[in-house]
Parts: C-alpha cells; structure tokens; sequence
C-alpha cells in the first residue's frame, strides 16, 4: 500500500461544476488538488471555500493531490455578519431546531437561494446560501439529499443550518 502524507489546511476555492478545486497546507508548498470524487468519498459533493480540512496526499505527475478527506470543519465566521431573516427568532428557538430529511429542489449559487423539501411534505424551505456557507458547503445540486434545521422566519420555512446527508447520519 503506498504510503499516504496527512495534511492539514484550508480550502482554496472549490468549484463543483468543475469537479475540482484546491487546498492550501497550513505547512505550505504548493496548492493541493482536491477533485469532486475524493469530496464524495467523504459525503459532500461541495466545500466552503476557507473550510479547514484534514486530507491524506499523494505526490503524482501533475503535483499533490488529496486521495481521501478525513475531516473537514467550518472556517470561523463568527465575525461574518449575521443574516436579518434570524434577528428577531430566539436564539433557543435557533438552537433547538430539529435536523431532517430534505431534499433539494433547487439552488442557485448566483442569485445566493434555493428551496429544499422537507420529507414527506410539500412546502418549500428556503436555504440562502450563507446559510449553507456557515455550514461548510459552497453549492447544492437539485434532487441532492440533504439533511437541514428548520424554523420558521421572515421568508416562511428557512434552514438554519444545512448538512450533507452523509454527515447528517454520522451524529
């Protein structure tokens, strides 16, 4: 078995229609590419640019590349502005939201939004994509399982936090 580097270091951008992206080891060196496959070995077909990530490398031909994700955490963005639609819900009433089943019925990056399902219902969720940046994700695909924290906010039903499916099933 050949013998795989353990890096840290923080995404570089991603960009899911690509299939690929970069990270930057807090060690330095050169960029590492991080393609779409590896990303979904892991459960997540997007990662927020800055996320921190935990990757096993290879040296190859064409430069180091990240052959499997161990662990990717939310970049700190406590400093980030907070979004208007949660200002007036209590903090508890954010806090306690219930993780559930959605599916995505469709984003759109540029315009910053989307709209999930929740399973076995027919309302639409509104997912802004801060949102979905807090929550170490950069883009989401229609049809795309997700698992997403709801309450109900300016907009009607909005997700306070979303997770890849996978990593939903971890917790």
């Amino acid at each position: 078995m050949e013998e795989h580097e353990i890096v840290t270091g923080s995404v570089k951008w991603f960009d899911p229609v690509k299939g690929f992206g970069f990270v930057i080891a807090d060690a330095g060196g050169p960029d590492i590419l991080l393609h779409a496959n590896v990303l979904r070995n892991y459960g997540q077909s997007s990662v927020a640019d800055g996320a921190l990530v935990k990757i096993a490398v290879q040296a190859t031909e064409r430069g180091r590349q990240a052959v499997e994700v161990l662990s990717i955490e939310v970049a700190d963005v406590s400093d980030g502005p907070v979004l208007d639609d949660f200002e007036d819900i209590a903090p508890e009433v954010l806090a306690n939201a219930v993780l559930e089943p959605a599916r995505v019925k469709w984003f759109d990056k540029g315009k910053g939004f989307g709209f999930a399902n929740l399973f076995g219902r027919e309302e639409d969720v509104f997912v802004h994509v801060e949102v979905l940046r807090r929550s170490g994700l950069s883009d989401l695909q229609p049809g795309e399982a997700i698992a997403i924290k709801v309450v109900d906010g300016t907009r009607g039903r909005m997700a306070t936090e979303v997770f890849a499916w996978e990593m939903a099933l971890k917790d």
